[in-house]
């Protein structure tokens, strides 16, 4: 017969393998959280930021990546403290952004959440595949260009490495949590240092070479080249993919529910999303600043990709290769929270059925059908949309623009609000709303730029199939 004492050992022993809410203890961390956050913000996109700074100018767009900077920082430290409701120490866990929105603000936020959470998240999926495809085909192109000169075409068909990205997601995916990406985030975030490295290196040896491209205070200017109407289009792009740059948002709390509960989870994270952002900023400045410096008003949409660099051409392979191993953890990081939601609600709606229950263990893996089959159809179905909509990153510049409101600033301010219980028409509650307002502005006129920006990417699209 087991003794008392013995029981309340074996009692405890067993409550130090879980969490408050009774599930198996978390164990992230700090730097756990920030290579998370890195992952996510951080995508090759920082490479067209000389691109951005073309059309803004140094003035403006210096500014607006501070600014941008600032907003996000600071709406991800209010939403931090809904990750745990109603108390941020010591409530009841929210474990996902669209459960904190619905405990917070209701059936209707929840829906809206939704919709502008998962869309943000396949559709960045979609523009990761592109990416990638892009990327490695550039490899060959580099190759091709030493080999034969910089005239050379050296034209390449993406679907073959579209494929080859496709296979390892597949395998990717089958990453049963968000809690097992741990190690995937870490390689990512050390690839995106390592290609906005070798973008900051080549840009400093250009300048260092004497290279002087023609910049300005206010960017392009309005001439035969450019002209009025154009340039405004080409800002309110410019602003949207500023603003996009920074949405991480959506998978913060995701991130969050991977901390351990010691010190306090809103605590870390705050100081996790500080790290996240000031690292992103430093280098978005240096890629911003530095290509604009090299590029100019000439500035092409991604440096590596678009050939503003021929030579080393092995250390621009290098380049392409570091984004195409981080987008496979980027496209991870971002789409758990999808699968999650998608398996959760089938262990709801079909409790009994072996084939989304039953889990078959191969050592310490753990396989689950459902989950091989389902994750697999959607790595292929990504797939195909990038095959037949290649323009497809334009669509995403207006997915980012349309959804950066509602998950970055609206929600967290809202959800604060609530939590907080701040009073209506006090100070805090008119200027939280005002900077709410004052980013829909923002949001929409990045909208417009980029629904601008897809039906020219369209037309150029059909009009090359129509001459080929």
């Amino acid at each position: 017969m087991m003794q008392k004492g013995s029981s309340f050992s074996l009692e405890s022993s067993v409550s130090g393998y879980f969490d408050d809410d009774g599930r198996i203890r978390r164990t992230g961390t700090l730097m756990s959280a920030s290579a998370h956050i890195i992952t996510a913000v951080i995508g090759s996109g920082v490479l067209s930021l000389a691109w951005c700074f073309a059309q803004l100018g140094w003035i403006t767009g210096t500014l607006l990546l501070a600014v941008f900077a600032i907003i996000t920082w600071f709406t991800c430290l209010l939403l931090t403290d809904c990750y745990r409701y109603p108390d941020p120490v010591t409530g009841t866990r929210n474990y996902s952004y669209m459960q904190a929105v619905k405990v917070n603000l209701g059936g209707f936020s929840y829906k809206l959440c939704g919709i502008s959470q998962y869309g943000t998240q396949v559709g960045a999926t979609i523009g990761y595949t592109i990416t990638s495809a892009i990327s490695m085909a550039a490899i060959k192109r580099s190759n091709c260009f030493h080999k034969h000169g910089h005239n050379n075409g050296c034209h390449t068909l993406n679907n073959s490495y579209l494929l080859i990205f496709a296979s390892i997601e597949i395998v990717l995916s089958q990453i049963p949590k968000f809690h097992k990406l741990t190690f995937v985030s870490i390689f990512a975030t050390i690839m995106s240092f390592g290609y906005s490295s070798i973008g900051i290196a080549l840009s400093i040896a250009k300048i260092a070479g004497g290279a002087h491209s023609k910049t300005s205070l206010t960017g392009v200017p309005v001439g035969p080249d450019m002209s009025g109407m154009e340039k405004m289009w080409n800002i309110f792009s410019a602003i949207g993919d500023i603003a996009f740059a920074y949405s991480f948002s959506l998978v913060l709390l995701e991130i969050q529910d991977t901390l351990k509960s010691s010190p306090s989870e809103n605590k870390v994270m705050k100081k996790a999303s500080t790290i996240g952002v000031a690292v992103s900023t430093l280098l978005y400045t240096l890629c911003g600043v530095l290509g604009y410096a090299t590029f100019g008003n000439d500035a092409s949409g991604n440096y590596l990709t678009g050939f503003g660099f021929y030579e080393p051409f092995w250390l621009i392979d290098i380049g392409n290769m570091c984004v195409v191993l981080h987008l496979l953890g980027a496209y991870q990081v971002l789409i758990q929270p999808f699968f999650a939601f998608v398996e959760d609600w089938s262990h709801k709606k079909w409790p009994e059925s072996r084939f989304i229950e039953k889990e078959y263990y191969i050592g310490s893996y753990s396989l689950n059908l459902f989950r091989l089959t389902w994750r697999t159809m959607y790595v292929i179905l990504v797939t195909i949309v990038a095959m037949i909509f290649p323009f497809f990153n334009s669509f995403l510049g207006l997915i980012g623009a349309a959804t950066y409101w509602p998950l970055t600033v609206y929600f967290p301010i809202e959800m604060y609000i609530s939590q907080a219980k701040i009073q209506r028409r006090c100070f805090t509650w008119i200027w939280l709303k005002i900077l709410s307002l004052t980013c829909l502005i923002v949001a929409l006129l990045a909208a417009a730029g980029s629904i601008r920006g897809l039906a020219v990417s369209v037309s150029d699209f059909e009009l090359f199939h129509s001459m080929s």
